[in-house]
């Protein structure tokens, strides 16, 4: 798969409203968890926040290659 290619597929995911339903989803799902986890039980805290952060960095993972594919579109544009 080329840049181009990678930039649209990643656009057409981050602007998909079942990927992002499901994003959100897991985040709430999460946080709840997180909620409900006793005083004492440290480990599950840090494994759902480890998710959280694993969850962010997926996405912005996506928005990345979309932002460096605009970002060489212009500089392309500027060197013409």
């Amino acid at each position: 798969m080329d840049k181009e290619q990678r930039e649209a597929r990643a656009k057409s995911l981050l602007s998909d409203e079942l990927f992002n339903e499901a994003f959100d989803t897991l985040a709430k799902d999460i946080m709840d968890a997180w909620d409900h986890t006793g005083v004492h039980d440290t480990e599950a805290r840090e494994n759902l926040w480890l998710s959280l952060r694993l969850l962010e960095r997926i996405r912005l993972h996506l928005t990345s290659i979309v932002e460096t594919g605009e970002m060489a579109k212009k500089l392309e544009e500027y060197q013409l």
